[in-house]
């Protein structure tokens, strides 16, 4: 675990001293904030639905972005080679950066908590359903930054990343939207492939243990996956 920390606290303080980060944060806010209070007076209601319905869709843009360099970096200007003469695992590599990309999703929510603070002074708000709905988006982002980790893995470019980590995570948001052009003997199956499917549970303050375990399965393959992908570039 010492080894996880240390490439944790490395990775997350790589975050945080380059302005990509800040530009991301950045950009993050104004969308959703922009959707958010532009709709929020016209439904008059005391909620954060509008909020967490966006973030499936936004966090299939932004979280690629945020893991593309994980490994795509390392692998153009050659740092790869140096981690692993250290004394680590590919496991060890590879959870510190999941980690370091869950920690500034994490960093990354925390603004938007001025969200809920400004509505609850407009009315009675309702706190179960923004607590699951918090819950719901560090799952997802937990689920999102190991796809996009593996992505990572796959390529030296990080443009490259970015795009097989999107076109993964976009997918996994609108399977469930676009059951209708599939057969019914494949719904039920699809629509629990469905990460909106999922996070909609949540963000209702629901805690059902099977949501809970699909963003833990889909954490887990992807980290698989990029533990797997470091081995065969070995």
């Amino acid at each position: 675990m010492r080894q996880v920390r240390h490439i944790f606290k490395k990775e997350l303080t790589t975050y945080f001293i380059s302005p990509i980060a800040y530009i991301v944060i950045s950009i993050f806010l104004l969308i959703t904030g922009w959707f958010f209070f532009s709709t929020f007076f016209l439904y008059n209601q005391v909620n954060l639905r509008n909020f967490f319905s966006l973030l499936p869709i936004i966090f299939s843009f932004v979280v690629p972005a945020i893991t593309m360099r994980l490994f795509s970096e390392e692998f153009n200007v050659g740092s790869y080679e140096i981690l692993l003469t250290l004394p680590v695992t590919y496991i060890d590599v590879v959870l510190g950066k999941f980690l370091a990309a869950v920690a500034f999703i994490v960093a990354m929510l925390i603004p938007t908590l001025a969200y809920p603070i400004t509505v609850s002074f407009l009315g009675q708000l309702d706190w179960g359903p923004i607590a699951g709905g918090y819950t719901g988006a560090i799952l997802l982002g937990a689920a999102f930054s190991a796809i996009g980790l593996f992505a990572s893995s796959l390529t030296r470019n990080q443009i490259i990343a970015f795009i097989i980590g999107m076109a993964i995570c976009f997918s996994l948001t609108l399977i469930d939207k676009m059951l209708f052009l599939l057969p019914q003997s494949l719904l039920g199956f699809l629509e629990y492939l469905g990460a909106d499917f999922h996070f909609e549970n949540i963000s209702k303050g629901i805690l059902d243990s099977r949501d809970i375990l699909y963003f833990l399965s889909v954490s887990f393959v992807g980290l698989y996956g990029a533990c797997l992908a470091m081995e065969e570039k070995n």
